[in-house]
């Protein structure tokens, strides 16, 4: 019974995390272009009206003075630390 709760507990831990990320541009996974660029990296999208961002890198810290992302700053489901494709991502402010 104690291991079904702490199994549950983990799932549902790992299906909350996100990563806020600074990205070159979004766009969907539909885009011209951007199914067979998710595909060559082994990347699996379902759907075509998925927010994918483009060249993301890790925001530590959002609101705090000192950040600065004039792209587009947003919150991804995942990215990929090798392509820099984030999945998943919808915008956020980072101007607090």
């Amino acid at each position: 019974m104690k291991f079904a709760i702490i199994s549950i507990l983990a799932a549902a831990t790992t299906a909350l995390a996100t990563t806020n990320a600074c990205c070159d541009s979004t766009t969907t996974s539909g885009a011209a272009g951007i199914a067979q660029l998710l595909q060559s990296l082994g990347l699996v999208v379902q759907g075509a009206n998925v927010p994918i961002g483009l060249g993301c890198s890790p925001i530590t810290v959002v609101g705090v003075s000192g950040t600065s992302c004039t792209n587009d700053p947003v919150t991804c489901d995942q990215v990929d630390s090798t392509s820099l494709i984030g999945i998943n991502c919808t915008p956020i402010d980072v101007s607090l």
